[in-house]
């Protein structure tokens, strides 16, 4: 029970993550999945892919392709509404942390 409910917890925090890098840059998933890994989360295509599709479906991200060395590559970059949900998420998390720290 106690790992459903840090997995969904975590699953938020990704979901932050991902906006936020998405705001500086595009990005594509194999990236994304080694920059996770890089803070500790250990994501593999099968449910990154599904989040972002979701996150897309939100109107969060947009994916568009690049042909890149011969293949199809596909980028997300962050959307307005990411913009604004991102905003609300960063003053969130700051107000949380100054309550939560230690």
């Amino acid at each position: 029970m106690q790992d459903k409910i840090i997995r969904k917890l975590f699953l938020g925090f990704i979901q932050i993550h991902i906006l936020h890098h998405a705001h500086k840059d595009p990005f594509f998933g194999s990236w994304m999945i080694e920059e996770l890994k890089e803070h500790g989360y250990q994501m593999s295509p099968g449910t990154l892919y599904p989040l972002l599709h979701s996150m897309e479906s939100s109107d969060l991200l947009e994916k568009y392709e690049v042909l890149a060395e011969g293949k199809v590559r596909k980028y997300y970059k962050i959307t307005q509404k990411g913009i604004e949900v991102l905003e609300e998420a960063r003053n969130k998390a700051y107000e949380l942390f100054k309550e939560i720290k230690v």
